[in-house]
């Protein structure tokens, strides 16, 4: 599991693979974003991640505390 942070937004998933330009496939994918009405939870299968808007990745990351 891989924890990236994109600003507002942190998603947790499995990295399937990735290309020169640090894109990112990701599997089992669980979306967290700061709303002004809480935190919003989203499952995703699949994601293609831009790897232009990784601001930090970490290895094993399970998530914050919904």
């Amino acid at each position: 599991m891989l924890q990236f942070f994109l600003g507002e937004k942190e998603i947790v998933g499995t990295l399937m693979g990735f290309d020169d330009y640090v894109n990112m496939v990701l599997e089992d994918v669980v979306e967290y974003e700061q709303t002004p009405d809480g935190k919003r939870v989203t499952k995703l299968d699949t994601i293609l991640l831009n790897g232009n808007h990784i601001t930090m990745l970490v290895p094993g990351g399970e998530g914050p505390e919904v």
